[in-house]
């Protein structure tokens, strides 16, 4: 059983929290905030005591790891103490917000010989998982394109506890840090790290108060030499959607059971797939790799390009032109 602390309680720490009440793997037993006394009723739900100090919890000997829900720009200095008293990590995506601050994330987690894990969930999608297995085994051949979309109504419904995410400083490329990040992280797993990125980014619905942008989208080039384009609407119908080209078929998702195939004759194929709790397999997932002593859950590449394309699409967006990612 993995022992850990959750700093963050806001709707997505809940969440985690609630994912593995009944899991034999994983338990959340701390919990830390800067407000203790605004979650008397959560602790109360859950039995987990709330604390205000980090550093006190990093020196808990029953606490084997940090769970961090936390505003992005704060992940550096949180990730990096808790590899230093040798607390395992997991953090909620993006790890960081620039290439740089990434790789110093992934450097801490080493030296502390601690197990690193970036909060992918979509990575633990029935649907997901079964396009991978299809596309390993080479059921659409060759992959030659892909194309991403995560979209939603987020951008209506900022402000309040949640109000640091509507800032062009904790959300750069609008919507991908709290959404096109889980597809860019798909389609990283597919086609390879992200060489490319052509990008526009603008802010045409959202308030003035509110500073990020809300209509984003790229076009990428693969390391495996696919192509892909990849949408973020924060101010729109929700959508998920990956799409794989291969010289085969394709495949393509638009949720967590939603899976079809169409090879290169004959019609579309729906997949059945039975609904998991991806929270759960994720953290679950955490809890095996720090069993076996797996340093990294997310491959530390894949987890430090996927923050080096976030960081790319604000400066081609700037700049109106590509940018190359080596």
């Amino acid at each position: 059983m993995l022992r850990a602390a959750i700093y963050g309680l806001g709707r997505w720490g809940n969440t985690l929290v609630e994912s593995v009440k009944d899991s034999e793997k994983f338990r959340f037993v701390k919990g830390i905030s800067r407000n203790p006394e605004n979650h008397k009723e959560f602790s109360q739900k859950t039995g987990i005591k709330v604390l205000s100090s980090y550093g006190r919890v990093l020196k808990d000997p029953e606490i084997d790891a940090v769970v961090l829900a936390t505003p992005h720009s704060l992940h550096l200095k949180q990730i990096a103490q808790a590899a230093k008293a040798g607390k395992h990590v997991f953090v909620e995506k993006p790890m960081t917000l620039t290439r740089k601050s990434a790789e110093k994330a992934v450097e801490a987690c080493r030296a502390g010989g601690v197990t690193f894990c970036v909060g992918y969930n979509r990575r633990y999608a029935p649907a997901f998982v079964e396009m991978m297995r299809r596309i390993r085994a080479g059921e659409i051949g060759d992959v030659l394109h892909v194309e991403g979309a995560h979209s939603g109504a987020t951008g209506y419904r900022l402000g309040g506890q949640s109000a640091w995410r509507s800032t062009r400083e904790e959300a750069p490329g609008g919507g991908m840090a709290a959404r096109g990040i889980h597809t860019l992280d798909s389609m990283i797993q597919i086609a390879g790290l992200v060489t490319s990125v052509y990008a526009f980014s603008d802010k045409r619905e959202l308030p003035p108060e509110i500073t990020m942008d809300d209509t984003t989208s790229m076009l990428l080039k693969f390391s495996s030499g696919a192509t892909g384009c990849l949408s973020t609407i924060f101010v729109t119908g929700e959508l998920w959607r990956v799409h794989v080209f291969g010289s085969k078929g394709w495949l393509e998702s638009r949720g967590d059971t939603d899976l079809t195939f169409h090879g290169l004759e004959g019609a579309a194929e729906k997949i059945p797939l039975e609904k998991v709790s991806k929270e759960k397999a994720e953290l679950e997932a955490f809890a095996d790799a720090v069993a076996a002593r797996q340093p990294f859950v997310v491959p530390a590449e894949e987890a430090v390009n996927a923050v080096a394309v976030l960081e790319a699409i604000v400066t081609s967006a700037a700049k109106g032109k590509p940018v190359q990612i080596k």
